[in-house]
């Protein structure tokens, strides 16, 4: 397969990369500077340098061209203010999957995060809660596609701990952690199963291995 991600010089993206490389899949990742390219050319992944915030559709349908699956994994990052929770997070979502629809690539996964769903608790930190806003209106502008068979995967609290291979996946998990080698993995098998199209799917870390989890929510 041809995969092509949006954000690939992201913690997660990189995994992906160094997995699907690994396995003989032609893989490119959407960076925004070039000198992020040489960390996608270690993990095994052609760079392609475009910033998601002043590209065009046109722009980014063309870096898609012949790709067989695209996959959403941008984001502003720690640091980011509001405004760029907008423009990256919801923004550039939509521009990606205006993108693979102008190019005809049907397969497509987003990187979301728990709790997108619902409006943050009072209280919230206010970038926090403007990324988790601008998290749901993409999600939402991405089920709203007919062009598009997609999977939003909402992973819980994020760790660098290594994978253990073993994870709980399904409609709705509770909050718990997951660790990014373990997202990685849950985001080949999601693309090697299509029947997850149409599923807003949570992970955290769990005792079922990564491909069985994959295969049972698909099966239901």
């Amino acid at each position: 397969m041809r995969i092509v991600i949006a954000g690939g010089h992201g913690q997660i993206a990189l995994r992906l990369e160094r997995l699907l490389a690994g396995r003989g899949d032609e893989v490119a990742g959407i960076v925004r500077r070039p000198e992020q390219a040489g960390d996608l050319l270690a993990a095994g992944a052609e760079p392609v340098v475009c910033d998601l915030e002043s590209a065009t559709v046109e722009d980014l349908a063309r870096h898609l061209e012949g790709a067989d699956a695209a996959v959403f994994a941008a984001g502003a990052g720690p640091g980011s203010g509001i405004g760029r929770k907008d423009t990256v997070d919801r923004g550039a979502a939509a521009l990606f999957a205006d993108a693979a629809e102008a190019a005809g690539v049907r397969r497509f996964i987003v990187v979301s995060s728990m709790g997108a769903d619902r409006e943050p608790p009072e209280g919230t930190d206010p970038v926090f809660a403007a990324y988790l806003r601008a998290k749901g209106a993409a999600d939402a502008d991405v089920r709203a596609r007919a062009g598009l068979d997609w999977t939003i995967l909402r992973p819980g609290r994020l760790t660098d701990d290594p994978g253990s291979g073993l994870v709980a996946l399904a409609d709705a998990t509770g909050r718990a952690d997951v660790t990014r080698d373990d997202v990685a993995a849950t985001l080949v098998a999601l693309l090697d199963e299509p029947r997850t199209a149409g599923r807003t799917l949570e992970l955290i870390g769990g005792d079922v291995p990564v491909t069985d989890a994959v295969k049972a929510v698909a099966a239901h």
